[in-house]
């Protein structure tokens, strides 16, 4: 079956099969080998909660420019093996145009695929592999789809001996088993349009984990402790080979409690620290975070959000930890959050994160999510920002040294421990200025509006949100929706609609005037979030003079938010 071979914007592949039948691997060398072929991509991974084995995808999009959402569709739906595969039905949106390549062998397509009219095509992956020598379903599967994409033998080739850098029977068989996929698709007849590729030189292929390392190293962080949870634990896993090469170390504590005292401890010192975990340990987290605030301790706190609440869909992304991060500490306790807005913004986002914890000497939490963090983009080289945290501090021998003096800006300089004539008492007590321990009501009043004047005079420059376009309506969106809202924008302005797109980065201190002022002029809003209570509409509801009518657009996780799905409420909600 041929199809119109015109350029086209994107195609979306999705590879499904137990564990061990090597998906994952498999979907890792198609991006790589796209992004060789000069193309962009995004490949993201699915997974049911279990430790070990269970179910397993790998999602791909592959395009001309660069992507950081799934489209509404997917192109081929390849199966490894059925088993377990339906329960990525509602994950994996096929329609009449697919295809559904599966083989024989391994039984008939589930009826969660095959009721969606998409033409299936016999493909024996197991008996081509046995041909090979070695060979194995998930090479000949990669040699199928590279076909199927338009990405030559010798990129793919390339691609694998990338993977498989140690050669030997391994690599050959696998090169064996990627011609004799690509064989087979072309003996079945089944093509696709082609995409038109672009230059290969310079482009990066990271993962939002691996990107909100990379910011943390050039924000100057220095230290890291963490206990591993999923989805955040590839951060850790880079930066414990990347700290060493800056004079930085990472230390996996015994849980979440000893590793955010252990990074207080460290910044306390004077390093520039560190953590990152997800929803169920920044729950164990809190009461360190509000010793960092009234001690004035800077410090970074990543939470890789997921579904819950409790253990929750660990695997799965969500954005409800929104309300913890806002409002969790007790006590009046300013602090900062920032929002990553897509895969490649985790990089200057946690930078930027650094940034504000040093300079303003608070804690500052970070809130990608899982389908940022373990997803892998190609993308160009992304560009640092032109900061690093610098944190003020005090001299040896300050006169009348006072470690929280009522400064304007509400910043003090804070002594590194064993400098001369600046010792101080650093714990959760309030305290005067001098640090030593009070309950009396104008210490409390003075420090309260000391701890909240950092953040209300601080500068957060145009790094606050993303505004793009014009026009009298808008969607407000953050994070991982961003992505997918873009793209529905870009669908409704070639229709004729002009909205405008903010997307705050800034989530707390809460900036209204700013936002008024992206606001202006808009008669209709439409709030775009993933949580089932709509807690980012409640929150601008809550912190900000929203100037017009407003409707929201929530929906729980795991579903990732579509291009399609937004655009039809940008239509129904915005348009009229």
């Amino acid at each position: 079956m041929n199809r119109d071979n015109a350029a086209i914007q994107s195609l979306s592949f999705a590879i499904v099969g137990s564990g061990g039948a090597g998906v994952m691997t498999a979907g890792q060398m198609l991006l790589d080998a796209a992004a060789r072929a000069g193309l962009c991509g995004l490949m993201s991974r699915s997974s049911g909660p279990q430790i070990r084995g269970g179910e397993a995808a790998a999602l791909l999009r592959l395009a001309s420019t660069q992507v950081e959402s799934h489209g509404d569709r997917f192109d081929v739906l390849l199966a490894v093996d059925w088993q377990n595969a339906h329960r990525f039905a509602s994950e994996i949106p096929i329609d009449a145009r697919s295809f559904v390549v599966g083989d024989p062998a391994e039984g008939a397509v589930p009826e969660a695929f095959s009721a969606a009219g998409a033409r299936i095509v016999p493909v024996p992956l197991k008996a081509i592999a046995k041909k090979v020598p070695g060979g194995r379903p998930n090479m000949v599967a990669l040699g199928a789809l590279g076909a199927l994409a338009g990405i030559g033998a010798e990129t793919l080739a390339r691609a694998i001996e990338a993977t498989l850098q140690k050669g030997g029977e391994a690599l050959k068989s696998s090169l064996a088993a990627m011609q004799a996929g690509m064989a087979a698709v072309a003996e079945a007849g089944v093509s696709l349009p082609r995409l038109a590729a672009g230059q290969a030189a310079g482009r990066w292929t990271i993962t939002g984990n691996e990107a909100t390392g990379l910011g943390a190293v050039r924000g100057g962080v220095r230290f890291v402790a963490a206990y591993p949870i999923t989805p955040a634990t590839e951060i850790l896993e880079w930066l414990s080979s990347a700290l060493p090469r800056v004079g930085g170390t990472l230390v996996q504590a015994e849980d979440e409690l000893a590793s955010i005292n252990m990074a207080i401890g460290a910044s306390y010192g004077g390093v520039p620290s560190l953590t990152a975990t997800s929803g169920p340990g920044l729950s164990l987290m809190t009461e360190a975070l509000g010793l960092a605030v009234a001690a004035e301790i800077p410090l970074v706190v990543v939470d890789v959000m997921r579904g819950g609440p409790s253990t929750g869909i660990p695997t799965k992304s969500e954005q409800a930890d929104l309300n913890i991060a806002l409002y969790g500490l007790h006590g009046d306790a300013p602090h900062v959050v920032v929002a990553p807005n897509s895969i490649a913004d985790c990089l200057p986002a946690t930078q930027w994160a650094v940034h504000l914890a040093e300079t303003l000497q608070v804690p500052a939490l970070v809130l990608p999510d899982q389908s940022m963090g373990q997803s892998r983009i190609v993308l160009e080289r992304p560009a640092s920002l032109p900061l690093a945290g610098a944190r003020l501090v005090a001299e040896p021998e300050t006169a009348n040294y006072r470690r929280y003096a009522l400064t304007p800006s509400g910043i003090s300089p804070m002594a590194r421990p064993g400098t001369r004539g600046t010792a101080y008492t650093a714990d959760g007590l309030e305290h005067s200025e001098r640090g030593i321990p009070s309950s009396q009501a104008g210490d409390h009043l003075a420090q309260l509006d000391k701890r909240a004047r950092k953040l209300d005079h601080a500068d957060y420059s145009r790094y606050w949100a993303e505004i793009e376009g014009e026009g009298d309506v808008a969607v407000v969106t953050w994070g991982s929706c961003t992505a997918p809202v873009r793209e529905a924008l870009a669908r409704a302005r070639a229709e004729g609609v002009k909205a405008r797109l903010v997307s705050l980065r800034l989530l707390a201190p809460a900036q209204p005037e700013r936002l008024a002022a992206a606001l202006a002029g808009v008669r209709r809003i439409l709030v775009v979030e993933q949580t089932h209570s709509g807690q980012f509409h409640r929150y601008l509801r809550a912190a900000f003079d929203l100037p017009c009518e407003t409707r929201v657009f929530h929906r729980a996780g795991p579903l990732p938010m579509r291009p399609g799905e937004i655009h039809s409420k940008i239509v129904k909600e915005l348009a009229a």
